[in-house]
């Protein structure tokens, strides 16, 4: 089956929404009233979806258009990726580089979402447990080079990477844990390469 066009596809699920309200089809002329098309467009659409295959109509008589296949109830598919785990990052690899990388995952929204890049780490440690964030989660990043504050972040401070949440000093960054027994971390400068955007957990 032919696909159509966006204003087929509203044109057609408004032909099925007023003939559920009313048990009768729409008119040619009421279609174009509530689209503001003339009579002339009206037909072409409703030709081209009989051609694919959409709608069935008798000429010549009025209110006579059938639905045959229903938009409606189709849902658009989730959106799917793979994203990298890193594993131990290497010193002065780049951080997506083949030497830091322990496997895929294939995550969907919302997880993940379109137009945006992922990588996931595995969790190491406590000290951002009172973020909900436990030892083995697996924490999906959002690539990104800058930060708001509040944010939890991927940080690189000497080649290393550390999962903190941000804050911007006036003349530094506070890389905060979110569990007391851990001390901030102060640094001048830092490299942002992601913010959390979710956390997969399995028991």
């Amino acid at each position: 089956m032919k696909e159509i066009t966006s204003r087929q596809k509203e044109i057609l699920n408004y032909i099925a929404d007023y003939s559920n309200m009313n048990s009768f089809p729409p008119t040619v002329r009421e279609i174009g009233e509530h689209f503001g098309v003339s009579i002339r467009a009206v037909q072409d659409h409703i030709a081209a979806l009989q051609k694919k295959g959409f709608i069935s109509q008798i000429q010549k008589k009025s209110r006579s258009i059938k639905v045959l296949v229903d938009e409606r109830d189709k849902k658009e598919p989730l959106y799917m990726d793979r994203v990298p785990v890193l594993g131990t990052i290497a010193a002065g690899k780049p951080l997506l580089s083949e030497e830091n990388l322990d496997g895929y995952v294939t995550l969907s929204e919302p997880f993940i979402r379109p137009g945006k890049t992922y990588f996931a780490l595995r969790v190491r440690g406590s000290s951002m447990i009172n973020a909900g964030i436990l030892e083995g989660d697996l924490a999906i990043i959002e690539q990104a080079s800058n930060a708001v504050d509040g944010q939890i972040v991927v940080a690189v401070i000497d080649e290393a990477i550390t999962l903190k949440r941000y804050f911007k000093e006036s003349t530094r960054v506070r890389l905060q844990p979110e569990n007391p027994a851990f001390q901030p971390i102060y640094v001048q400068d830092v490299r942002i390469v992601g913010v959390l955007s979710n956390l997969v957990r399995t028991y």
